[in-house]
């Protein structure tokens, strides 16, 4: 199966990712980070919750570019399934149909961004109608009633659908249990955070069981890991070493995140992977999440292109399609896996398939 890579769209370096989200924007960096992206060959990239609005972001980067895709950050009931999906298909005409719906629950122990459930199961189960309903909107050919747990809708209607069709495509992020029901019930694409490998597929055998038991497909899996390469191990490493260092002093006198706001199941499982120690597998790296205290999208695959190529198709043996790769020199990173991992994962891919193609044909 062809593999899709997600880079990832900001406004500012990344080595402080909780820190300085009330700049003022540099329309310039994002244009120029967003080209570089559609020049390196990624499909999309992702743009974050928690600065300036995502939506408004991929409207003006998707009017600097051609045909890079926009993952987008939304999280549910913060407005109402109504007002979104009219949003949203008009974000998809303005786009040209380049959208991608990233769905997130939040995971601080507080409400966050105006939001009162802080329950993070109640907060899956509201998203899972929010999604039903917005997919509804954008499907339905006539007004509808809703009567949920979390909502409640009379003659609910959009008459302007989404260019992409049937919908616009869903994904979704999380390690706690409401967030495979959601997943399989709502989604297309079901996000992880890098983890070793037999992590990994323990837990795309579990999202399998939850979709065989609700009789359907299972979603196709995204795996979320930062690219430290460098032209030998030993030059990766080292500049691996040198991040971690600027991540732990950019994050001094700060409030340990994770004992302090976080319930969240990825958040824990980095905790507890970290605990193992600080390299798994082939090469990745737990360190670049516990500078800042774990709970983001943070762990790290190290060292060379060809070794780090290698961990990707291992990942990708697993059933991973989707790689979500960004590093903590945005630009410079996302210029760099163009011409060291991203032509060579996809050569790779399709002879694996075609050799496939050909055992079964014999």
């Amino acid at each position: 199966m062809p593999v899709e890579f997600v880079g990832g769209l900001f406004a500012r370096n990344q080595y402080s990712p909780r820190q300085g989200g009330g700049e003022k924007l540099d329309l310039h960096y994002l244009r120029d980070l967003a080209r570089a992206h559609e020049h390196a060959g990624f499909d999309r990239v992702l743009i974050a919750n928690g600065g300036a609005d995502p939506a408004y972001l991929a409207a003006y980067a998707a009017s600097q570019t051609e045909r890079l895709g926009f993952m987008i950050a939304h999280r549910p009931a913060l407005q109402s399934p109504t007002l979104a999906a009219r949003a949203y298909a008009s974000l998809d005409h303005i786009t040209g149909g380049r959208i991608r719906l990233h769905t997130i629950t939040g995971h601080a122990v507080d409400a966050e961004h105006g939001d009162t459930l802080a329950d993070k199961a109640l907060r899956y189960e509201r998203a899972g109608e929010y999604l039903d309903i917005v997919r509804r909107l954008w499907t339905s050919d006539k007004p509808f009633d809703y009567e949920g747990k979390y909502f409640q809708l009379k003659d609910a209607y959009i008459p302007l659908k989404p260019l992409q069709q049937p919908h616009i495509p869903i994904s979704l992020g999380g390690s706690s249990d409401g967030a495979y029901e959601v997943a399989v019930r709502h989604t297309d694409l079901y996000a992880l955070w890098a983890e070793p490998l037999a992590d990994i597929k323990e837990r795309i055998a579990k999202l399998q069981g939850v979709a065989d038991a609700a009789g359907v497909p299972a979603p196709r899996v995204s795996l979320s890991a930062r690219l430290i390469i460098g032209p030998t191990e030993e030059i990766a490493w080292q500049r691996a070493h040198e991040i971690v260092e600027r991540l732990k002093q950019s994050h001094q006198g700060t409030t340990p995140f994770v004992q302090n706001r976080l319930h969240a199941g990825g958040a824990l499982r980095q905790q507890e992977i970290a605990a193992r120690g600080d390299r798994h597998d082939r090469n990745l790296y737990m360190a670049t999440s516990t500078a800042i205290g774990t709970g983001a999208d943070t762990t790290s695959l190290v060292g060379t292109p060809d070794s780090i190529v290698q961990s990707l198709l291992d990942y990708y043996d697993l059933g991973v399609t989707t790689f979500l790769n960004r590093g903590y020199e945005p630009l410079y990173d996302a210029i760099d896996y163009g011409r060291y991992i991203i032509s060579t994962v996809r050569e790779e891919v399709k002879r694996r398939d075609e050799a496939k193609a050909r055992q079964a044909a014999a």
